[in-house]
């Protein structure tokens, strides 16, 4: 029997659409998420759904995702059935048929937003076409731009100009107010009915308050007066009753109150939801003309985000199209990448590329992200590309990675590919210091109508939701702070809540609690705000601001879009990530000073490769400092590793990973590599897919491999679960693909254990996936800073320095490993150093560290350059830095808390005396020449000095880091008797250091107290 003929469907009489729905993008107002809408329309059996925020159009994205996915859902079941047939037996012939859930239904999303002026003035406008939605893009980019972020300023002039190609539904001022407000409202809505006389209408929503009957009967008088027709909605503010008490929660929290406190702004009931057709008949009743001009509206709304078409910026010139330039500046780059001539392979390699770049319009991508690192080089700015297709000839040639493509074994097909008819993702990385001018480039060369970076929509998170919630529902500080020290504890393990709860002394049958923590698990996941994204640029053609809204950035000179990578991603917007890397700054600190020293002019693609030295320096885990690799975990794993090659970086970078860990694949690769286990493939398939790991996917394109491959994925569903792979994924959850997978990978013919442990490592790159083809951007890093480390280790601790606040390690490290290694160490002097760290001739034919004013707390960078400009040939005296440099009383004092005056011969007390002496900003007339003699001499005060102890806390707290002893050392003789009693056993200590170099800190503190007995500080 066909399935159509079984299931009885209840049918609604006419097609209803929920007109003003308001999401939690309407952040701490809206109770539901807009995919929430969708799911319960469906349910529900409605029509369509328009997601209006005030303001916004920032969760509209998501609830057309949902909507595409409810899609699919409908039409695989759909295709189930008809293939197969219904589950179970067929009811009697002679029972009459039960209306069933309308399992079919597939409602559209109806983009909208829901406008308000600054005089209070409502209206919500629906698009009818892809112009009406460039036009409240532009609307809402207007009154955004005007306002600091997070606030909105639209006047009526402005939706009269933007109004065009969009129904406009007006609100009813509040009831209290119609009397009251009933002239100013009706000649604004005259100015609308004017000047849009066939699209305006008249919002007919309940407020649940026992007052709708009169308020409809009023509502109905504006809508006489007017002439216009009215709409009906039920306005929901939640998709479900249920989330009335956490509505409440949240508007406590936006009005800063108590949930107790809020009064009349408290939901009346929680009958403000999303309505069925057959309740919006109850509702409307009385006008059934307006349920009528509902179903009017949704049959004219014909607007879609799948309309949407994204162009590229086409980066045309006078004489060349984008393939013509694509190509001529690839060729160029050719002969600079291989100056001696390229390889055959090469040459077939680009050209592949470059044909199927071609094939699919994807010019114009490579030359926006060609202008953006060109850019850089041209300022000196260094920058490493990485990405989907950064790894690849033409990328190389461009200079957006220094990575050669014959070292890495990347097919540039998996990422721009025919089957995926999306752009490819680039990430580039830029110096951590520098990344604003490239930022400000972008904005000036392609306008700020036309670029714009992402928004990264902040999401209540266990302590967040704690805290505020915690507040909104009346807990104590010491209640709230102690649930946040168990976040951890019971978290991440639901259903341990109680028993934690006593450890900390608190009842968890108390109802005021018990209710807390319901709405907190309720909350976490919700929007809380918009912030702006690292880097994530999004570049367009046309007007930015008619594709999506533009409004300001906290930050000064940066202004945002209103979605997130992931909806970007979703409509399948090309973005390019601008991101920051304090490691390339140190890097080319580096590369400058080996120039200035040594001569020599170095770049990521021009450093000796494979090393030897290098590697043995890294398989002896000496890696403090070192990209990538310098973490204990890395350390540990290294000597295990031995990498001795290129790609045994690449793999290092990528194994000490959540994937790989999870999924438990560490230990085998690591005893295949060693030999201890015989390298073996689950089949031939998955043999090519897994070879260059020893049959151990530790990579995340294995992982998608091994779906397709061993699982039979479809390419459909690959690109699902690559979506849900993105990291740190907001929603969704990659678990939902582990029955599929498990049942593909049994079907042909894998081992249960090994399709499970290939899953947990997909779920553990759903936490934190790394690709290979970011490992191996980033092995370069983690080759260039170990060959750094080796060859130049001074010049590599001082750019590390320079480089500060960035890495692992503190400073007081990065300076103890270099003296580890050899490298003199100089402090900050008043009269040689500058702000950044230097090297100086050490009097041996080697170079010195000497420490800058960089590394002394509170010191202004701009206080440095008085300092150093006007000291010409030295200061002679703290009153002189004072005279001379003129800068203020209290940076003296930090200079001298630093010792900086030693050279001066003035100790560290004797410096602070005499600084805190000077209490002007600038000497008085009078007194600012030397009065030969007629000033009154005060008599010297001698101050006892300094122990070696106190000198080392007095160096912690100005420089956070010593060049005397270890504290430790202080204190060795008490920790291991028999040690540090004498120079004699010092010194042997420190010998064995000398002669093992290896670096451990308790050998060092024992080297620097033995060094300490005749410990000299070398001035300028």
């Amino acid at each position: 029997m066909p399935f159509s003929d079984v299931i009885h469907l209840q049918q609604p009489q006419r097609p209803w659409a929920e007109l003003q729905a308001c999401s939690n993008f309407t952040f701490l107002t809206g109770g539901s998420h807009p995919e929430e809408y969708m799911d319960r329309a469906a349910l529900l059996g409605l029509s369509g759904v328009a997601i209006a925020d005030v303001n916004s159009v920032a969760g509209i994205v998501r609830a057309h995702t949902r909507s595409r996915e409810i899609a699919r859902l409908v039409a695989e079941r759909q295709t189930f059935d008809r293939d197969v047939g219904l589950i179970g037996p067929s009811a009697p012939l002679e029972c009459k048929p039960s209306p069933s859930a309308q399992i079919y239904n597939m409602p559209s999303l109806l983009p909208a937003a829901k406008i308000v002026l600054r005089d209070g003035f409502v209206a919500t406008l629906l698009p009818v076409n892809r112009s009406g939605w460039g036009r409240l893009c532009r609307l809402i980019s207007r009154g955004r731009l005007r306002a600091k972020k997070g606030a909105c300023d639209i006047g009526l002039e402005d939706l009269l100009e933007f109004g065009d190609d969009q129904l406009m539904v007006l609100h009813a001022p509040p009831t209290e107010q119609v009397q009251v407000d009933a002239a100013s409202w009706l000649s604004q809505a005259r100015s609308l009915t004017r000047r849009f006389p066939q699209d305006v209408m008249l919002l007919l929503a309940p407020a649940y308050d026992g007052q709708d009957a009169r308020r409809f009967e009023d509502i109905a008088a504006l809508g006489n007066a007017l002439s216009v027709p009215l709409v009906a909605s039920a306005a929901p503010v939640m998709h479900h009753g249920s989330r009335r008490r956490l509505i409440d929660a949240l508007t406590a929290i936006r009005l800063g109150v108590r949930v107790d406190a809020l009064g009349r702004a408290a939901q009346v009931n929680a009958e403000q939801r999303l309505r069925s057709a057959a309740e919006a008949a109850v509702l409307f009743q009385a006008y059934p003309k307006a349920l009528t001009q509902t179903a009017w509206v949704l049959e004219h709304l014909n607007f879609s985000l799948d309309s949407l078409r994204y162009e590229y910026p086409s980066e045309l010139t006078e004489d060349e199209t984008p393939a013509d330039r694509l190509r001529r500046l690839a060729c160029e780059g050719l002969e600079w990448r291989y100056p001696n001539g390229a390889s055959e392979r090469v040459k077939g390699l680009m050209e592949h590329e470059l044909s199927l770049i071609s094939k699919l319009g994807y010019e114009p991508y490579f030359l926006t992200v060609n202008d953006i690192v060109a850019f850089a080089r041209s300022r000196g700015i260094l920058c490493q590309g990485r990405g989907s297709a950064a790894n690849s000839v033409v990328c190389y040639c461009l200079g957006v990675t220094s990575v050669s493509p014959e070292v890495g074994t990347m097919v540039f097909e998996r990422f721009v590919s025919e089957a995926r008819n999306e752009p490819p993702d680039i990430d580039v990385d830029f110096e951590h210091e520098r990344r604003e001018e490239v930022i400000q480039h972008i904005y000036a060369r392609y306008g700020r109508h036309r670029a714009g970076l992402c928004a990264t929509v902040v999401h209540y998170r266990g302590k967040r939701a704690i805290r505020e919630v915690g507040r909104a529902m009346g807990l104590s500080e010491d209640t709230i702070g102690a649930l946040s020290s168990q976040l951890w504890g019971f978290f991440s393990a639901k259903g341990l809540e109680a028993s934690r709860m006593a450890e900390i002394g608190l009842d968890a049958s108390d109802p005021r609690l018990r209710q807390t923590m319901a709405l907190i698990y309720e909350a976490i996941g919700f929007p809380r705000h918009l912030s702006q994204h690292v880097g994530g640029f999004i570049v367009t053609d046309g007007r930015l601001d008619e594709l999506v809204p533009i409004e300001n950035a906290t930050m000064e000179g940066r202004t945002v879009i209103c979605w997130d990578k992931d909806d970007i991603d979703s409509l399948g917007i090309l973005k390019v990530d601008v991101l920051a890397l304090g490691m390339l700054t140190c890097i080319r600190k580096a590369f400058d000073l080996i120039t200035v020293h040594h001569g020599v002019a170095y770049s990521l693609a021009t450093l000796p490769p494979e090393d030897p030295d290098v590697y043995d320096m890294l398989c002896r885990a000496d890696s403090v400092g070192v990209f990538q690799v310098e973490s204990r975990a890395q350390m540990n794993f290294l000597p295990r590793m031995r990498p001795r090659t290129f790609y045994d970086l690449v793999i290092e970078v990528a194994i000490i990973r959540p994937g790989p860990i999870q999924g438990d694949m560490v230990h085998p690769y690591i005893r295949r590599r060693n030999g201890e286990e015989a390298v073996s493939f689950p089949s031939d398939a998955l043999g090519a897919v897994l070879g260059k790991t020893l049959g151990v996917p530790l990579f995340q394109e294995q992982a998608m491999q091994i779906a397709i491959v061993g699982a039979g994925f479809t390419p459909e569903q690959a690109d699902r679960l690559r979506r849900s792979l993105a990291t740190f994924k907001k929603h969704g959850n990659v678990s939902e693909f582990k029955s599929l997978f498990l049942h593909g990978m049994r079907r042909n013919g894998y081992e249960e254990d090994f399709a499970a442990r290939c899953f947990a490592q997909i779920e553990g790159f759903g936490a934190y996936g790394f690709p290979e083809s970011h490992a191996a951007s980033f092995a370069l890093l983690v080759y260039a800073s170990s060959w750094l480390k080796h060859h130049h280790p001074g010049i590599f601790a001082c750019a590390l320095l320079n480089a500060q606040p960035m890495g692992f390690y503190a400073p007081a490290q990065i300076v103890r490993d270099a003296r580890a290694h050899g490298v003199q160490v100089w402090p900050v002097c008043v009269n040689a150093s500058y702000w950044d760290n230097v090297m100086e001739p050490d009097g041996t034919g080697g170079l010195a560290i000497r420490l800058g004013f960089r590394q002394v707390k509170s010191m202004p960078e701009d206080e440095v350059a008085w300092l150093t400009s006007a000291r010409g040939n030295g200061y002679m005296d703290v009153d002189a830095v004072w005279r001379k440099a003129g800068i203020s009383p209290k940076m003296i004092q930090a200079l001298a808390e630093a010792d900086a005056f030693h050279s001066l011969g003035l100790p560290r007390r004797a410096a602070l005396w005499a600084a805190k002496a000077i209490t002007a900003d600038r000497p008085l007339p009078l007194f600012s020449q030397n009065l030969e003699g007629e000033c009154i001499v005060e008599p010297q005060v001698h101050l006892p000095q300094m122990t070696e102890g106190e000198a080392v806390v007095e160096d912690y707290v100005s420089m956070r880091l010593t060049l005397r002893s270890h504290p430790v050392a202080l204190i060795r003789h008490r920790l291991t008797p028999g040690m540090g009693q004498g120079p004699v056993a010092a010194v042997a200590v420190g010998e064995d250091v000398a002669q093992g170099g290896n670096g451990q800190p308790q050998r060092v503190g024992a080297d620097l107290q033995s060094n300490s007995q005749n410990l000299k500080i070398v001035s300028g």
